[in-house]
């Protein structure tokens, strides 16, 4: 039988600590083609690039293995390898991460881990994004390594619904075990960091306070500051569903 064919890719670099363990951890499942950005790429959300041209610079090649980088965003990575690399057989499986820091709750939004998830759900491939509350570059994430191996083999086993994909934040350390969530209400209220450069000149660095305004233990956030690895179904579909018959009265 074949072993399952499983792309990883990630929003930290080709080199980052999160995603070399897990290409580690697929590899004990199956065959393995990563292509993953070139330089760190955080924060980029959906973004693709389309003023200056891609290109994909193969790393490494062994059996079961082959790693690319590409120059653009974790988005760009996914269109170049389903365009480029993969020429006879689609992935059986999309794997992000393991990222350096959370995406659960407003985090979602704008991390390019989840955007690449995303991209692989709309291909129809089960997709998943892996991700630790921690994001020092450094971090520890082998007391995640069972659990990732556990989603992902039940997910290779049983498969997701149809443009549904996979969510899941881990604590910082020590596991409780699983919960099966929804994105904690929360906001980011931010603020910019003005400094001076050697010209006088200002420059601005991000920062901000998260809030969370959801108290049900399971939200997302809250379950993994709980010490639970939190699982979040989502969907690529972003319709309102519930309130469509309301604005057609309002609109139509």
């Amino acid at each position: 039988m074949k072993r399952p064919l499983i792309f990883i890719t990630n929003d930290d670099s080709y080199w980052a600590k999160g995603i070399q363990l897990l290409i580690k951890l697929m590899s004990n499942i199956g065959d393995v083609v990563v292509v993953a950005p070139l330089t760190q790429q955080s924060g980029k959300s959906h973004a693709i690039t389309t003023i200056r041209p891609l290109r994909l610079k193969k790393m490494e090649e062994r059996e079961g293995f082959i790693g690319y980088t590409c120059n653009g965003t974790p988005v760009d990575s996914v269109k170049m390898a389903f365009s480029v690399v993969f020429k006879d057989r689609k992935p059986d499986l999309v794997v992000a991460g393991i990222n350096h820091g959370s995406n659960a709750s407003i985090n979602t939004i704008y991390s390019g881990t989840m955007a690449a998830v995303f991209e692989g759900c709309a291909e129809g491939i089960p997709s998943i994004g892996f991700s630790v509350d921690n994001h020092d570059v450094e971090a520890d994430f082998s007391h995640c390594s069972s659990f990732i191996e556990k989603i992902t083999n039940d997910v290779l086993e049983k498969g997701l619904d149809k443009n549904i994909c996979l969510n899941v934040n881990f604590p910082e350390d020590e596991i409780k075990g699983i919960k099966v969530c929804h994105q904690a209400k929360a906001y980011w209220n931010e603020s910019f960091l003005e400094r001076k450069d050697p010209m006088g000149f200002s420059y601005y660095w991000l920062t901000g306070q998260y809030n969370c305004l959801d108290e049900n233990n399971r939200a997302d956030h809250l379950a993994m500051k709980d010490r639970y690895c939190a699982i979040t179904p989502m969907q690529v579909d972003l319709t309102a569903y519930k309130v469509i018959e309301d604005y057609k009265i309002r609109f139509e």
